[in-house]
């Protein structure tokens, strides 16, 4: 509670209007953090572990979303030689990572206009 109030208190990026609710989306792991949210001026989405099976169970047409991050992990970790990182340099590591961001983005950009 303490890291997520530090960290909702030092954000980068304000609010263009001070009024504007804002909404935050957070996973399971903040259930019970509500309050904190709340002293931040955001209005806290926070999904208990277990909700999106039951939704799914209920409504077989329930897709479930996933972040943008996990989406990206899910990609990078697609490109085995990435994860045990054998290189003895950092910059061929970037070269790497930075091939494989490359590959990903083309994939994407294939299925869409392709």
């Amino acid at each position: 509670s303490v890291s997520l109030d530090v960290l909702l208190k030092n954000r980068v990026v304000a609010p263009k209007e001070k009024d504007t609710p804002q909404n935050l989306c957070l996973d399971a792991a903040y259930v019970g953090k509500e309050d904190t949210v709340l002293s931040n001026g955001f209005i806290p989405h926070i999904r208990p572990r277990g909700e999106e099976k039951k939704l799914i169970e209920r409504d077989p047409s329930f897709k479930a979303r996933r972040w943008v991050v996990e989406l990206a992990h899910s990609w990078f970790n697609r490109f085995r030689k990435l994860i045990p990182r054998y290189e003895k340099t950092d910059l061929s590591y970037i070269a790497l990572n930075t091939l494989a961001a490359a590959m990903i983005v083309l994939n994407k950009v294939m299925v869409i206009y392709g």
